[in-house]
């Protein structure tokens, strides 16, 4: 809150002028980034950059108590980049670095709701790598307040040049006593997003790792 006189007021001002500055510095590397993935013939930022970047713009979105609706996350999203729970500030500096996902492997997460389906959400993580596919699909729900998405992958098909491999349930044992809708947010794993766009979101794991996705 500014101080009465002039001079408070304009600091007031200023800082809060230079808060969105950084802000849209740090979005401006996320789309460039985006941009780089998806097209060919643009240059991306380097891995320190970007997790920098997706660092501040975690600590913006907290700071600033930002909702993140649940409609904005729906859809296909492909892994772009990944850095590692050492992402974080360390004396006021953001310090890790991650690395951008190879094209030959493709990761997807997407989430789906129906409120006809007793599950009204859904997620589902697949990998491909050349002729190998694998799916993991479970239930998810949302805590819209705390942007956290919490899931729970209780079923795997694996398949190899069109044929299935394996398919069938997992984690059955982890909660068989609890329904999923009953389950803490201690037991799930999670992803706490806070950087959504038409192109990308972002967020980080339970694990503490970053993840950047692009729009498909």
């Amino acid at each position: 809150m500014p101080v009465s006189d002039g001079t408070g007021a304009i600091t007031a001002i200023t800082i809060s002028t230079m808060s969105s500055t950084a802000g849209l510095h740090h979005a401006a590397i996320l789309d460039k980034a985006v941009q780089g993935f998806t097209r060919s013939g643009v240059q991306r930022p380097n891995g320190r950059t970007l997790t920098a970047a997706l660092l501040e713009q975690e600590r913006s979105t907290k700071q600033a108590k930002q909702a993140i609706s649940l409609e904005s996350l729906l859809g296909t999203w492909r892994l772009c980049f990944s850095a590692g729970k050492q992402a974080k500030f360390q004396s006021g500096e953001p310090i890790g670095s991650g690395f951008y996902v190879p094209k030959l492997a493709i990761a997807r997460i997407s989430f789906s709701s129906d409120d006809s389906n007793d599950a009204p959400l859904t997620i589902a993580n697949q990998l491909n790598v050349g002729p190998l596919h694998i799916r993991f699909t479970g239930p998810a729900r949302y805590l819209g307040k705390k942007n956290l998405l919490m899931f729970d992958f209780t079923h795997l098909r694996v398949t190899c040049f069109g044929l299935t491999a394996y398919q069938g349930t997992v984690n059955r044992q982890k909660r068989a006593d609890k329904p999923f809708e009953e389950t803490t947010i201690a037991q799930l794993p999670f992803f706490a997003f806070f950087a959504v766009a038409n192109d990308y979101i972002a967020a980080r794991g339970r694990g503490g790792g970053l993840a950047l996705w692009v729009k498909e």
